[in-house]
Parts: C-alpha cells; structure tokens; sequence
C-alpha cells in the first residue's frame, strides 16, 4: 500500500509537468484528412520528444499507410514497460492522438489550440478528448518508471491515430495488420468516454449508422409552387416518417444504456437556397442513427432505403440514401470480466466512487477491440464537454485518473 500512495504522491508533483506536457501537444492540431486536417504526425513526433528519456523497455511504430498526408503515412505508437510475471495477463491502454476541429472561432473565447488555465479549468482544443487520459495514462508510467519500481504485467500504452473519423488507419489498422500483437486473455482499457463523477465503466456500444439523404425535386420561384418540386419539404417528410416508424418498430429498452433504447436523430443540414423566395430543387439531411445491438442495422437500413423509394415515387422526388458511417455493435464486455473489476477497485480507491458497468451510444476503439475478440472496457473521468467550443477538463481528473491508471498498471 505504501508503494501505491508514494506513486500518488509523485504524480501530485507532477501537475505543472502535465499542464506544459498538454500545452505543447495541444498547440500542434492533429486533425484528419476527412476534416480538411494533415493528420497526427506532428504531434506525434512532438510526443516522441518528449517521452524519449522517460525510461520506457520500447518504444514502437505501427504507422498505417495513407497518401491523403504529407507524410504518407499515420502515427501509431506503442509505449512498453515489462513486467516481472510474463504469466499475468498484460494491460493495454489505448488513448487517440487525433482531434475534431474547432469548429466556429467566434464561439470560442480564445485559440483553440493555445492552452488557458483558470485553476482547475483548462481549456483548448484536445484537451478532454482525448488530452486527458492520453497524459494521464503517459503520466502514471511516468510515475511507474521514475521510482524504480517494476510492475507485475507488462504495461502497453497504444497512442493511435484517426478515432475521431472511424479509426481505419488507427485501431482497424492494428487489429487488421497486427494481430499477433495482442492476447485474448489480456487486460484492454480505451480511456475515452466517461461522468463527470467517473461513475461509468463502459461495457457495451450500439450500432452506429450515419446516413446521408440526398433528395432532388425542381426549383422554381416561390409564388409558384406549382412548378416546382419542393426538395425541402419532401426531404423534411421523409424525416419525420422514418423517424415514426424506427422509433415504433424498434422499441427495445436496456438500462444498462445512458439512453436505453435506439435513436434516429435527424440532425445536420446542408444549406440548400441563398434567399426566402425561392423553392428548393435539392436538399441533402443526415441521420444518426444508434441502434440496440439485439437489432440488425442491415435490415434497418434496408427498410430506410425502401422508404425512401416509396417516397420518391409518391412525392416525385429522387432520394439517394449513402452510408457515412456502419458499424454493427460488437459483443459487449461481460460486466465480470476482470477489467471492469480491475477499474472498479482503483475508482473507489482514488475517488470514493462506486463505478458501474454501463452501455453508449457508440463510438469508440472498445467496439473495434470487441468485434475482433478482445474484452474492453471504457473508462474516464470526463466533463463532456469534447467537440463542443471552448471544449474543457479538470487538472484535478488529470490527477485522479493519473493515479487510478497507477494503481491498474500495478495491480
């Protein structure tokens, strides 16, 4: 017990390291292709820099081949330290180096990418996610290394690259072209979701489907309407049809899940005319659309299809429905696997909370770490403010969660 309080003790000395560790990073955006960005690279060397000497067994690259940037390639990196039982079970951590962007500048109240601290606040671009836990996560090796002490399991640290836009040349890389990296009977731990409270330890996605609708009519002046086909009001019935009859067809409800049934969420829309007075010839609308794991997205999105078929034919509209994002729910963590039990110890330990196995609406490296075999379980302790402007964390959870990677990585 003495060996895990002095740990906490120097992780505690290290919060002004930690802040000027996530002011440099964070100052270096990291953004994908698919998002007008160049990728992780630079930030990944930067990272690179700075860890070099801490003391790790090996530091590792699996970078994933892409001509979209400069480099030609993107950055995944593996940080070892070595155990002295290769019989225990190793730990895995996986935290992603890419970020969204800022999004409207004028919604922010500084740049996103230059650090603030006001206290306990800290603020920019990156810095929850997944700044938080990528630093806590480097920091409670730190901690590890500089005390001289070795742990029982060998401890991996995986910093990845390309979550933000469905980790292809990231997590589906790795799981795809280096499988013989990882052991099913290993301990898996993505630290990218989580309360305000840390109270949730994630176990389970849905199904997650992001659709684009693209609907065609005839433009014309709004004083004759006609002439035309309103591309802007069939595309707003369709919507609100589908939305009706999903949410009546699929009604299933698990409160394992923060929102315990599906939801088909029409949601973004692209501008289609400058002015009042004319009628849209063409509308394009999103869906997202997380779906219960016991439902097939296929079939759902088969039937949307259909819909919109039916509905062209009935409206005199063409609907063209394409699939940004598909991904069928993996099999989730059981709640008695040893990570949620590992997690669930150093929680209550470091912050007097009683952690719960939960389910999300989708979305992270755990579901990809799931579909190849691998029991994962999700865990932070978050202000959710991720993708939102002046997107915010807590140096206190920097700390805490610091100290219960700590005490997972010397379990």
């Amino acid at each position: 017990m003495s060996d895990i309080l002095a740990l906490y003790e120097d992780i505690e000395k290290m919060k002004d390291e930690m802040i000027e560790f996530a002011r440099d990073i964070l100052s270096i955006p990291a953004i994908a292709p698919e998002s007008d960005g160049q990728g992780e690279m630079k930030k990944a060397e930067r990272i690179l820099d700075l860890v070099k000497d801490w003391g790790f067994d090996s530091i590792e690259r699996y970078d994933a081949p892409d001509e979209r940037v400069p480099e030609g390639k993107r950055p995944n990196i593996l940080l070892r330290i070595k155990g002295d039982r290769p019989d225990l079970p190793s730990i895995w951590t996986f935290a992603h180096m890419d970020v969204v962007p800022p999004g409207d500048l004028n919604k922010w109240t500084g740049d996103p990418y230059t650090l603030r601290v006001d206290g306990d606040k800290l603020t920019a671009r990156g810095i929850e996610d997944n700044g938080q836990d990528l630093i806590a996560s480097l920091f409670a090796a730190r901690a590890i290394l500089k005390s001289g002490s070795r742990p029982h399991r060998n401890i991996n640290l995986f910093l990845v690259a390309d979550e933000e836009v469905g980790s292809a040349k990231g997590m589906v890389y790795l799981i795809n072209e280096h499988e013989d990296l990882f052991s099913k009977d290993d301990i898996y731990i993505v630290p990218d979701a989580g309360e305000p409270d840390g109270s949730m330890i994630e176990v389970a996605e849905k199904s997650i489907m992001w659709i684009k609708v693209k609907t065609y009519g005839k433009q014309v002046h709004a004083s004759s309407p006609h002439k035309g086909i309103n591309a802007n009001l069939a595309a707003m019935r369709f919507l609100v049809n589908i939305y009706d009859e999903l949410n009546e067809k699929y009604p299933d409800e698990d409160l394992l899940y923060d929102y315990p049934r599906s939801s088909f969420v029409p949601s973004k829309r692209e501008a289609n005319v400058p002015n009042v007075n004319t009628i849209p010839g063409e509308d394009i609308s999103y869906l997202d659309c997380r779906i219960m794991p016991q439902y097939k997205a296929q079939e759902i999105l088969d039937l949307i299809k259909l819909r919109a078929e039916e509905h062209s034919k009935e409206h005199g509209v063409k609907m063209e429905i394409e699939t940004l994002q598909y991904e069928q729910a993996a099999p989730p963590t059981s709640p008695d696997h040893p990570v949620v039990g590992l997690l669930k110890d150093a929680v209550k330990e470091v912050y007097n909370i009683e952690a719960k196995p939960q389910g999300i609406g989708g979305g992270t490296c755990a579901a990809i770490l799931r579909r190849g075999g691998y029991p994962a379980a999700v865990w932070g302790k978050m202000e959710e403010t991720a993708h939102m402007p002046d997107e915010t964390a807590l140096l206190s959870n920097y700390l805490g969660d610091a100290k219960v990677f700590a005490k997972v990585f010397m379990s």
